[in-house]
């Protein structure tokens, strides 16, 4: 059994946790269930544990989401320099943590979910995204040699650019609990998009409110419901008001397990504007709840959306293209038609199944460095 380190921002009970720490934990969790040992070294946040145990999984907190970089290391050094791990994995969403410049094991496996790029400074100030633009110009010079996984072929040919090795760089992408992602019985009565994730900048949800709005001026009664925390919440809230849909647009906060899934299953459509994705996991949260996705025709996306069979695409920014594919979409064959090929696709993907590609990779990495 291995001895593995995973260094991440966050863990899943962090506020402001997303689909990077549900991959993590479904995926080293079912390895710490099959008996390897985990160790996730993690960002904390006000009243956190510093110590805690999640999946099997034993967290470490230092630091703060601000601090984390500079915090990792030091607790490194002060409580886990000692130890010996097989492999030290580090789970690089957006921002790169730098661990093989001081986190010792065996072997190193850099998992990429996505990077900001110039995305960063339609996000953050411009001191924060500068920063994490310099970041990431370290990427080739940091982590070039060591095996990657990439969660998705865009994500794959984005760290091609940057300089690494296209043949370091394997694809697993990630997977679904199908059985509690189900279709429902019926969808709401009246036709109703759904977002569903972080309320940020970046993920242009902007362009789903101003789409519902051209809908409404052709006559196109939509109603939206927007599920999610975030800082740009106050924004979109604003926007709703100057486009005059605030009896229209529903904004349901962080919702349950069993919410997210009332919400995917019965409604007519699920939107996803972002200009860039590592794969779209809410798009297919929503495929295998038997919904289409209208999206960006963005990378990440165009994997995880099949044009015209399981959803469509639209180029991204292309309001009137975006209120036209949703006011299409949820003609009711149309979208059932759609949905059913979702479903389909969806059940191709498990937890279990990439699981056992990374136990696989990281026991082949032991394998390698070991001599066996």
């Amino acid at each position: 059994m291995l001895e593995i380190l995973v260094v991440n921002w966050l863990d899943r009970e962090n506020p402001q946790a997303g689909g990077a720490e549900e991959h993590l934990h479904q995926v080293f969790g079912r390895l710490a269930v099959r008996g390897h040992r985990v160790t996730l070294l993690c960002s904390g946040w006000v009243g956190a544990p510093r110590v805690a145990e999640l999946d099997g999984i034993r967290i470490l907190r230092a630091g703060s989401r601000y601090t984390f970089n500079v915090a990792a290391p030091i607790h490194y050094g002060r409580h886990l320099g000692g130890e010996r791990f097989d492999i030290v994995v580090e789970d690089l969403n957006k921002v790169p943590i730098l661990a093989p410049r001081w986190a010792e094991a065996q072997s190193g496996l850099l998992l990429v979910h996505h990077l900001f790029g110039a995305t960063a400074f339609r996000e953050a100030n411009l001191a924060l995204a500068s920063a994490t633009w310099l970041l990431e110009r370290m990427i080739p010079s940091v982590y070039r040699g060591m095996p990657c996984v990439a969660v998705s072929e865009s994500t794959r040919d984005d760290l091609v650019r940057r300089g690494l090795d296209r043949a370091s760089i394997s694809v697993v992408r990630n997977g679904l609990d199908t059985e509690l992602l189900r279709p429902a019985a019926s969808r709401y009565p009246k036709p109703t998009v759904v977002y569903l994730g972080r309320l940020k900048r970046y993920k242009r949800i902007d362009l789903v409110l101003r789409a519902v709005a051209r809908l409404r001026a052709n006559g196109i009664a939509v109603r939206v419901v927007v599920a999610g925390k975030g800082d740009a919440r106050p924004e979109l809230e604003e926007l709703t008001r100057k486009l005059g849909l605030s009896g229209r647009v529903r904004f349901a906060g962080f919702v349950s397990e069993a919410e997210k899934v009332e919400l995917l299953s019965r409604a007519w459509v699920h939107v996803l504007t972002s200009p860039k994705e590592g794969w779209g996991i809410a798009s297919m949260e929503a495929s295998a709840c038997g919904t289409p996705t209208v999206a960006s025709d963005s990378p990440g996306l165009r994997e995880t959306v099949r044009h015209g069979e399981t959803g469509l695409l639209v180029s991204h920014g292309d309001l009137e293209a975006l209120a036209q594919a949703i006011g299409w979409a949820i003609e009711p064959s149309r979208r059932d038609r759609l949905g059913r090929a979702a479903r389909r696709m969806a059940e191709a993907f498990s937890w279990d199944g990439v699981a056992d590609a990374f136990e696989e990779l990281l026991l082949e990495l032991h394998a390698r460095r070991s001599g066996g």
